[in-house]
């Protein structure tokens, strides 16, 4: 069953889409009822131990292609297991690039939709799915429909994202984009005061400048409470050289060894991506020696997480642990996102409580929905007071301030810090895995954050749903899942602990 009448705003004919489209529906249709239901893709930002990988697997290999770029409309018509990899080389040829590009290379839009991403553009910019115009989504009814933020389907466009497809799959999207410059300047501003640090990041974001100077990206690496950075990119149309950290050169380093620093744009989308942000040294790939013979194609984060999930499966290192009297080690992959007042307060209790460091930062606002950002973003966008099957949810909040993304209930009015630690720590003589994790949940929570669902969580039913739109799920999931066919959210978030 499909519902494709919405498909005459930006989605258009497109033959090979239709029949893949078509596949992923006789599949889905072939799955006897009762059996989990899951997508195959190639790659995987997910770090749950216990993915649900049994039954039979949709295959989505015919949905990752960039359909088309407009340079009028500045919109690409994308299918949603496309890379951003793939799809900021198609955008960048035409001289733009997607409103947020996620770190990772390896990460798909769809992935970044119904999931969460975040970049430096961010702080104007906001999310990923904020910069989607419609979606076509295969329900977890069967049936397809396209999603948009007015029409039929508002709810379900609205509670997609952070839904991790337990209301359907996204199959095509259509997004914005704004032109891009061919260098991006950086400059590296060094803290020894987190107070300081969060002071800075308020007043840039009220303006989008600093010291006179346009910023037009911003992030932050805190290598201690006495060391900390903010990173401000700005478009530039020259440059007088640009460093390569592609290779040998590690781009984390040199953030406390330079003031000043110049990337091509495509360089500065995935700065992070060559060792992972700083997690290539778990692997010795930060090594001299080791880098001078690592090939240089192999120094990527999706060839880390492969290696990742090998250990996963075969505890290799963790047996040489155990022989050599080591403790077992709890993996803490996590991204939380607190109220830029309450910031510089929470990573102090984290870097006195949790030993991980560096820890990454990216200020964030909601996108204005009047069209920030220059790209025309308001024909996507709705008075919320024509949403109305959310707006009379009890968990949704005051009108004006809590923004329109039910499963992800930031304010409208606040700025938030995302802030991203990645590693493992020992687990302590009489404690358990998940002990620190535990402990940082339910700080982000007295911080009056929020926690991506990418990876482990430990939350009770009841203080989930709170935090995670419960109302307005159910409300979704039962019009557009009424079978269940698909986990909820909470079983496919936390699972039975």
């Amino acid at each position: 069953m499909r519902d494709l009448a919405g498909a005459r705003g930006g989605l258009t004919t497109n033959t090979g889409h239709d029949q893949a489209r078509e596949r992923l529906i006789r599949q889905y249709a072939s799955i006897p009822t009762g059996s989990p239901v899951r997508l195959t893709k190639r790659t995987s930002n997910l770090f749950r131990s216990r993915e649900h990988s049994s039954g039979p697997g949709l295959d989505a290999s015919g949905l990752d292609q960039v359909l088309s770029v407009d340079p009028v409309s500045r919109t690409a018509d994308v299918q949603a297991m496309t890379t951003y990899e793939r799809l900021v080389d198609a955008t960048l040829a035409h001289g733009l690039m997607p409103l947020v590009v996620p770190q990772l290379k390896t990460i798909t839009i769809g992935g970044a939709v119904t999931g969460l991403g975040i970049e430096s553009s961010s702080f104007r910019s906001g999310l990923p799915h904020e910069s989607v115009r419609e979606v076509e989504i295969l329900t977890g009814s069967g049936e397809v429909v396209v999603a948009a933020p007015g029409g039929e389907h508002r709810g379900l466009f609205h509670a997609f994202p952070n839904s991790y497809g337990t209301l359907g799959y996204a199959l095509r999207l259509v997004i914005d984009l704004e032109p891009v410059h061919p260098f991006v300047r950086l400059r590296h501003l060094r803290f020894t005061d987190l107070e300081a640090l969060a002071d800075a990041v308020a007043g840039i974001v009220a303006v989008s400048a600093f010291d006179g100077e346009p910023v037009d990206f911003l992030d932050g690496t805190v290598f201690g409470a006495d060391d900390a950075y903010l990173t401000l990119g700005s478009w530039a149309d020259t440059a007088p050289y640009t460093s390569d950290y592609t290779g040998r050169q590690i781009y984390y380093q040199s953030i406390r060894r330079r003031d000043t620093d110049y990337l091509t744009v495509r360089d500065y989308l995935w700065r992070w991506d060559t060792d992972w942000f700083w997690c290539s040294r778990a692997f010795g790939a930060q090594h001299r020696l080791v880098r001078a013979v690592w090939p240089k194609r192999w120094l990527r984060s999706d060839v880390y997480a492969k290696i990742i999930r090998w250990e996963a499966r075969h505890q290799v290192a963790a047996r040489l642990d155990h022989w050599r009297g080591r403790p077992r080690r709890e993996r803490v992959v996590q991204d939380v996102e607190i109220p830029l007042a309450r910031t510089a307060e929470f990573l102090g209790w984290f870097l006195r409580e949790v030993p991980i460091t560096p820890v990454w930062l990216c200020p964030l606002r909601l996108r204005d929905r009047r069209g920030n950002g220059g790209t025309g973003a308001s024909k996507a966008m709705v008075d919320l007071t024509d949403l109305t099957d959310l707006t009379d949810l009890p968990d949704r909040g005051e009108q004006g301030e809590q923004g329109p993304w039910p499963l992800y209930p930031l304010r409208t009015d606040q700025t938030y810090v995302n802030v991203g630690f990645w590693s493992t720590v020992p687990i302590a003589a009489g404690g358990r895995e998940g002990d620190v994790n535990r402990r940082i949940e339910k700080a982000v929570a007295e911080h009056d954050g929020h926690k991506s669902l990418y990876s482990e969580s430990y939350y009770p039913s009841d203080e989930f749903w709170a935090l995670y739109g419960g109302t307005a799920y159910r409300e979704v999931k039962a019009r557009y899942d009424p079978g269940s066919r698909l986990l909820d959210l909470y079983a496919k978030a936390v699972g039975k602990r």
